[in-house]
């Protein structure tokens, strides 16, 4: 049969006309299928597998209308049936077909795009599945002429985040991430599709004596529409009422609803003025992270609670403060025990505020190592604001240390969704994943970190360590090389050169981290023993971690690198000293 011939044959044997009438048929059955399989919840890989079957089912329909022609008598064989006298008596009936097909596949594909928006909608999602009961603060603009009143329109900024975390069923985006965008001018859709939102608070504040005035814009972040615009002038002395009030805007707003929104604020709020400036300022410098800034915090807090004894949050976050300052210089005997006066007198003027609980949950965990007291204060914090970023930060960095990995994966990723540029979520979230074992998400989240902020210190620890459970020296190295800080650099050099084979640089870098790491890095440097097969070495330096109340002793009980240590009735005995169950 030559090639015309074929084409004569299939139109005589109808085979186009099946073609045609299946592809309709099945691009209406398909859409038929996507709108109506999501709304009884069955799952997307049977509605693939659906589609699949009718893929396929193309070729064997025109296998079948080659071999067979349907008759009024039925089904027979094309060579047992005058073909031309059939096509005749059905050459408008598959034209029939194609149009009804091509008429309901019109109708189900307009159809489910309204209803599968509505649907969306209606269970809180965008069309690109963002929530729409989502939102991020971004910093309010100072326009009071003076930049040394950043730290007051910075810090009206977080207390709003922190009232907004009290409405039920609103997602909040954290500080951290928010205040990425700062001083940059990009499209409000941009900034959504990054957050993670829907909704928009932006501003400007105005500090001018006793007196401020602030106006408040709510955007939809999809097209930059201004949903609505508030000015509020009000004596500073009303700055937490004028709080609440945008909190039960975007509340209306967005139909969601604002819980304890009075008993909050009570809580979070001072009478006198000059104390919520202090505080302002004292957390002003909290957030800048080294040893000189939280001294100054430290004064500042003094400053606000001498001004207002009763002022829970400051002794919430002099708390915090007191307990990083312990661990960041070594003196963790006077240190802690301030940090844990300080969390139990706001948790008791303050029993509602998470801030209080977070801290107190903080301080028993990280400085007394009291793990059950401090998992249930973190708890509270969590209970009492379920979308508050620092009680959900805090809750995720300890629970993996008593062995509760995919809790602790499920949190640590919970808490990067509310603040997903944060350098510290992502941090933590890297460190569960190397301990879960799920190396290639831990290296992912170690570069999240790094390019976040590169000069961060410990950015390259994941990758590194990732690198070495690996046993890529290469990598380890190059990404050592890359480590922004003095102190942590010889650790990862220690390891990396071991694995490497190096053993006189890897030898140098021990030396290196022994010397100058003995107060704050033991546990560092018991790590690197352990890998180094030098047991003895490792059991001694684990001690002296111990002894110096060293956080990186938390670690114990999950730590891959210590592996090797754990057949050691040494290892069980350090964990029973330190009150970790024992290792599986």
């Amino acid at each position: 049969m030559n090639l015309g011939n074929f084409f004569s044959e299939l139109r005589r044997r109808n085979v186009y006309k099946v073609a045609v009438a299946y592809i309709v048929g099945g691009w209406a059955l398909s859409q038929g299928i996507a709108q109506v399989f999501p709304v009884f919840d069955v799952p997307n890989w049977v509605i693939r597998l659906v589609v699949m079957l009718i893929i396929i089912g193309l070729p064997i329909a025109l296998v079948l209308s080659w071999v067979f022609e349907l008759t009024p008598e039925g089904l027979k064989r094309t060579e047992d049936v005058d073909v031309t006298k059939e096509s005749r008596r059905h050459s408008y009936a598959w034209i029939y077909i194609v149009v009804i097909g091509a008429a309901i596949s019109l109708t189900l594909f307009f159809v489910g795009r309204y209803t599968g928006e509505r649907t969306t909608l209606s269970r809180g999602e965008s069309a690109i599945g963002i929530p729409t009961k989502s939102i991020a603060v971004l910093p309010l603009l100072n326009e009071s002429g003076d930049p040394r009143d950043e730290y007051f329109s910075d810090g009206l900024s977080e207390e709003l985040i922190a009232a907004l975390a009290q409405i039920n069923g609103l997602k909040v985006i954290g500080r951290s991430s928010s205040f990425r965008f700062k001083g940059r001018h990009e499209e409000p859709k941009t900034i959504g599709e990054k957050l993670g939102v829907s909704t928009l608070l932006e501003g400007t504040v105005r500090k001018q004596d006793d007196r401020v005035r602030i106006v408040a814009e709510l955007v939809n972040a999809a097209d930059g529409i201004t949903l609505w615009t508030r000015t509020f002038d009000r004596e500073l002395k009303d700055i937490f009422a004028v709080q609440q009030e945008i909190a039960r805007a975007v509340a209306d707003s967005l139909k969601v609803t604002l819980l304890g929104s009075q008993d909050k604020s009570s809580q979070m709020a001072t009478n006198s003025v000059e104390a919520h400036n202090a505080y302002l300022q004292g957390h002003f410098y909290f957030l800048r992270r080294n040893v000189e800034d939280y001294r100054k915090a430290v004064s500042y807090f003094d400053q606000a609670i001498q001004l207002d004894p009763n002022y829970a949050l400051a002794y919430a976050e002099r708390a915090e403060t007191w307990t990083m300052l312990g661990d960041l210089t070594g003196q963790r005997p006077t240190a802690y025990p301030k940090a844990r006066n300080d969390a139990e007198k706001a948790v008791a003027i303050a029993p509602g505020l998470a801030e209080a609980h977070a801290a107190l949950g903080w301080v028993r965990f990280f400085g007394e190592w009291k793990f059950a007291e401090g998992l249930t204060e973190l708890r509270r914090a969590k209970e009492l604001s379920p979308a508050n970023p620092t009680a959900n930060d805090l809750l995720a960095r300890v629970i993996v240390y008593v062995g509760r990995i995919e809790e602790a994966e499920r949190q640590a990723r919970e808490a990067v969704e509310l603040d997903p540029l944060s350098v510290a979520t992502q941090f933590n979230l890297g460190r569960v994943l190397f301990y879960a074992g799920k190396l290639d998400e831990a290296e992912a989240a170690g570069r999240k970190v790094a390019e976040l902020q590169p000069s961060a210190a410990s950015s390259h620890r994941w990758q590194v360590l990732v690198a070495v459970h690996r046993g890529d020296g290469e990598i380890a190295l190059r990404e050592a090389q890359l480590e922004p800080d003095d102190n942590f650099r010889p650790f990862e050099l220690a390891l990396a050169q071991y694995v490497r084979g190096d053993r006189v640089a890897a030898d140098a870098a021990l030396a290196d981290l022994v010397a100058n790491g003995r107060d704050n890095l033991a546990y560092q440097i018991a790590e690197v023993y352990a890998v180094r097969h030098e047991i003895d070495k490792a059991f001694e330096w684990l001690q002296i971690a111990f002894d110096n109340h060293d956080g990186g002793t938390l670690s114990l009980l999950v730590d891959p690198l210590l592996r090797g240590l754990r057949d050691d009735p040494r290892y069980k005995n350090l964990l029973a000293k330190l009150g970790l169950p024992a290792a599986s």
